[in-house]
């Protein structure tokens, strides 16, 4: 998987695009600043926006081409973020540490999708709130993006056992279009969650 994403972050263009999420951008601003973690973050464009608008931003991701990427858009704007290489299984995250979790198209197999999903939980504060915004298994046939394994996209109820320890306000399916660069582009069915960590 990390030779995967080497490759393809090893471009010299954003494969993403450097604008942030359309769902993180709108739900972000309702937020007061605290502290973020940003799970698998590619190239830098959530997390770099997020510690434009104050946030203290944390990030990681496989790949260290994503994280050179993500350091040199952040020094565009003068801001820093603390961005390491890690994988889910020896990133290390810390309960009770973050006011918000964003996950933006992470999609992983079932039992490590499990497994990042209960440490999010595990790391937020109470209080804390974690946005997710992934393919739903509908996204299969359509061209805009996303795996091409059923296995590695969301159906709502999926997630809703995943996240059961928190309090969902919001889980819906989603047509979006995405003008996220070559490989986000294009009507895609989405599904996305705001969720809070109960006190």
């Amino acid at each position: 998987m990390q030779e995967f994403w080497e490759e393809r972050y090893a471009a010299e263009e954003y494969v993403y695009g450097k604008a942030p999420n359309a769902f993180l951008q709108s739900e972000i601003k309702k937020l007061t600043p605290g502290r973020v973690l940003f799970p698998a973050e590619g190239e830098g464009r959530n997390a770099v926006y997020a510690a434009r608008i104050g946030w203290s931003v944390d990030a990681f991701d496989y790949s260290n081409a994503a994280r050179q990427k993500a350091i040199s858009l952040a020094e565009t704007f003068d801001i820093s973020l603390q961005y390491q290489v890690a994988s889910v299984e020896t990133y290390p995250f810390k309960r009770h540490h973050y006011d918000l979790i964003v996950l933006c198209f992470v999609h992983l197999p079932p039992k490590l999708r499990q497994q990042l999903h209960a440490a999010c939980t595990n790391a937020l504060r109470p209080g804390g709130k974690l946005l997710l915004e992934g393919f739903h298994k509908s996204q299969l046939p359509l061209k805009s993006g996303g795996p091409k394994k059923e296995a590695l996209l969301f159906s709502p109820d999926d997630l809703q056992e995943d996240f059961a320890d928190l309090s969902i306000g919001q889980i819906s399916q989603q047509r979006v279009i995405l003008k996220g660069g070559p490989y986000h582009d294009g009507p895609a069915e989405t599904v996305r969650i705001i969720a809070t960590k109960n006190q």
